[in-house]
């Protein structure tokens, strides 16, 4: 029987699509870039913008989505992308209607559907690997994961990685792809004359798992679970992690939240409204972690949203000595306004 196409090979060389187009697995930054591959493969450069729809797939109506697979555009080529983000609750509402779609698709238009999981038992997923196409974005384990890492940064960041500098960075960050991403383009930056990521420059330039225990923390302080950034908190000052360092390595997101959340009240200023995943997009938040911060925004709230440079720029202050609070103290109550339950104003979505 016909399988799925790993997404690590369709992403080496991107081929023609049918009709039907599954993207499916649990890595984010996989799931993006195939995405991102499908938009070039089906519309190109010039089509781009002009003959892209994208749908939420935990609101769409599969009328709406025929409707505008059957759609010409009226200009560029007239082929139309109909991506249906987070589509698991689309198939399980429409399986049987999407049965007969793939045997039958509409010619002007291809249709992608963005899945977590996808049963390779159902009838659904045999009809789209015999008839569409089907992409498992399975992040690669072991000598898989080193391969893709050596190869991704000759293709994306022009820079040579040894197996060893990949093994090792691998080691350091985990099976974490949009991570390891991120620390090839900037190892890339780095090289010497050589061109070459060896492995004394990874240890020279990489965060240990210090820097993962403080994402770590960020983000359980960000879902409300203060027990558990308190715990990492702790984890990172018992190892010897100075408090300054420690609001270092957590600054950066958070600034980018910051200015997503002031980018969207300029634009309520000026009768404009800007949806969050936009607003992130545009703080430099890059696309494939878009989707797991936007959630935790919401959860702030705009209120606390818009005091976050304030309280950064009070608590690097008063870590350098304008508090007489101990350093500890200054961290904790960071995290603690962090972890507040949520406030009651909402970001706009690109439905508002």
């Amino acid at each position: 029987m016909a399988k799925a196409t790993p997404a690590i090979e369709f992403l080496t060389k991107p081929s023609d699509l049918q009709n039907v187009c599954v993207v499916f697995g649990d890595d984010d930054f996989l799931r993006r870039q195939v995405l991102l591959a499908v938009r070039g493969v089906v519309l190109g450069e010039e089509d781009a913008e002009i003959s892209l729809t994208r749908f939420d797939g935990s609101e769409v109506e599969l009328s709406d989505v025929f409707s505008e697979l059957e759609t010409v555009a009226m200009f560029g080529s007239g082929r139309r992308l109909v991506v249906i983000e987070q589509a698991d609750d689309f198939v399980t509402r429409y399986r049987a209607a999407l049965e007969e779609y793939v045997a039958s698709p509409r010619e002007a238009g291809v249709l992608v559907l963005e899945l977590k999981s996808f049963a390779s038992n159902t009838r659904l997923y045999k009809a789209v690997v015999a008839k569409g196409k089907a992409i498992d974005a399975k992040a690669p384990q072991g000598e898989r994961l080193v391969q893709w890492l050596t190869e991704w940064t000759a293709r994306h960041h022009a820079a040579e990685m040894t197996p060893a500098a990949a093994e090792l960075l691998v080691e350091m960050i985990g099976p974490e792809l949009g991570i390891l991403d991120q620390e090839a383009a900037r190892l890339a930056l780095s090289v010497g004359s050589d061109g070459r990521i060896t492995p004394q420059l990874v240890k020279q330039h990489v965060g240990t798992w210090r820097a993962k225990t403080a994402w770590d923390m960020i983000d359980a302080a960000l879902d409300g679970k203060l027990p558990e950034a308190m715990r990492q908190m702790e984890l990172l000052l018992g190892a010897g992690e100075q408090p300054i360092g420690v609001l270092a390595q957590i600054s950066y997101p958070l600034r980018q939240m910051a200015a997503a959340t002031r980018l969207i009240l300029q634009g309520e200023a000026s009768g404009r409204r800007v949806a969050l995943a936009q607003a992130l997009e545009r703080a430099g938040v890059r696309a494939f972690v878009v989707r797991r911060v936007e959630p935790r925004l919401r959860r702030l709230g705009r209120e606390r949203g818009g005091q976050l440079y304030r309280w950064l720029l009070q608590a690097d202050l008063d870590l350098k000595g304008a508090s007489p609070a101990p350093p500890r103290l200054i961290l904790e109550r960071l995290i603690v306004r962090l972890a507040a339950p949520s406030d009651a104003l909402k970001y706009p979505t690109s439905r508002d």
